[in-house]
């Protein structure tokens, strides 16, 4: 029987997160008003009965691993765990992690100590639903060394990805990374063939893309890794399909890669709009999370309209539209939101604090009252007092960081734990 073993590559500083990643590793950034980004690979392995995972990070893991320990809790009997394995010194080596391959490579003592039959790797930072399981089987059936799973993109999309060259039975055949948008990759486009029942396809998607998503046999990735290559997608995989026997797992439903600031909003404001691209209430497929026990989310007067808000919050006489609400948000009368990903808070104010707070002229916990807010991402324990205009007025400004929030393709970010005074216009 097979036994696999899933590794989830939680990436490197997080640049092109910050400043969400600014305190936290990319992984635990949250997501969804009441999830982290590595619940989404988490809940794919376990719903596909793969419950042998390790989360591999090296920045800013602290966050990461308590929400990892406060969550992931199997009994004695699945032999299941979820566990990080941080970049460490060694008397082998005392460098972190060179890159996705390299993070793999100084595990492997790790890794072998499970015996798996095959690695499954995974990335830290997409947004998708897949049977993992179902990949497996086709891997095995197909009788591949490797097996790459891939996204059927066109050509204008297809200069940001890695680029697969497939032939009819499915085998990979040659692999560009990022080609530039006049290279001629007209040789590339896929048989149609391939696809078979695994669902449609949009016009013009004539490629398929990498999604960074690989299972290797075992001994196949131990010889594949014995050398100094640093990456997956730029190395290990061109050398693969040049050497081995790499098949192509085509998929077809949703898939983003939400490793930008830009990306990571828009896919969040999705969650909110009447037919989201990525559904969460399947039943069947469950993304998991860290239990709050919470009270459910009390509205006051309010106008909401296409918006999720997570549990513990508290809304009074607000207007809030094409917004996500995070766990323990209180939003005061008056606020306007539109737009917005507001995380929330990890924990309540008491009556004492508030009334400390106002002494020394500092806001409460969340939006205060009167405050506008527009295309704009609130990190969790941000104080935003009364009456400030975020967003709302055309002020000139470059994409940066500034003294108490950053713009970042032009959406506002108020960092974890930032003060914005009453009155304050961004």
């Amino acid at each position: 029987m097979a036994k696999p073993l899933a590794i989830v590559l939680g990436g490197g500083k997080g640049t092109r997160l910050y400043p969400l990643t600014k305190e936290r590793a990319k992984p635990a950034v949250p997501f969804g008003g009441k999830y982290r980004l590595v619940d989404i690979p988490i809940s794919n392995c376990i719903n596909s009965g793969i419950k042998q995972i390790y989360i591999l990070t090296q920045f800013n893991s602290a966050s990461l691993h308590n929400h990892l320990a406060n969550t992931y809790i199997f009994d004695v009997f699945t032999k299941g765990f979820v566990e990080i394995l941080a970049a460490e010194q060694t008397f082998q080596g005392s460098e972190w992690y060179q890159g996705t391959a390299d993070a793999v490579r100084k595990n492997l003592v790790h890794f072998r100590s499970q015996h798996p039959s095959h690695y499954i790797i995974l990335s830290g930072d997409q947004l998708y639903r897949m049977d993992l399981a179902d990949m497996l089987n086709k891997h095995i059936e197909s009788s591949a060394e490797v097996s790459i799973a891939a996204k059927p993109v066109t050509r204008e999309n297809a200069e940001g990805l890695g680029i697969i060259n497939v032939d009819k039975t499915g085998s990979a055949t040659e692999f560009i990374e990022k080609p530039f948008a006049d290279t001629d990759i007209t040789h590339l486009k896929y048989p149609k063939e391939i696809i078979g029942n695994s669902g449609e396809v949009a016009d013009r998607e004539d490629y398929l893309a990498s999604m960074g998503i690989y299972i290797f046999n075992a001994s196949v990735m131990e010889e594949l890794l014995s050398n100094d290559l640093t990456d997956f997608g730029k190395h290990i995989i061109p050398d693969a399909i040049k050497k081995r026997h790499v098949n192509v797992y085509p998929f077809t439903r949703y898939w983003e890669d939400i490793g930008t600031v830009k990306a990571f909003y828009e896919a969040n404001i999705n969650l909110a709009s009447l037919s989201p691209s990525f559904n969460f209430y399947d039943e069947t497929m469950p993304v998991y999370t860290h239990r709050r026990h919470l009270p459910a989310t009390k509205m006051n007067f309010c106008t909401v309209s296409t918006t999720l808000a997570a549990e513990g919050s508290i809304i009074t006489n607000a207007s809030i539209g094409n917004s996500i609400i995070g766990i323990r948000t209180i939003i005061e009368t008056g606020a306007n939101l539109e737009g917005v990903y507001c995380m929330g808070a990890t924990y309540y104010e008491t009556p004492e604090e508030k009334k400390r707070n106002e002494k020394m002229r500092i806001p409460n916990l969340g939006i205060g009252r009167g405050t506008l807010i527009k295309r704009a991402i609130i990190d969790f324990d941000a104080r935003i007092g009364d009456s400030c205009r975020i967003g709302i007025d055309h002020i000139p400004r470059e994409d940066g960081e500034y003294s108490n929030y950053s713009i970042e393709d032009g959406i506002i970010i108020i960092p974890k734990n930032t003060i914005i005074p009453d009155g304050t216009v961004i």
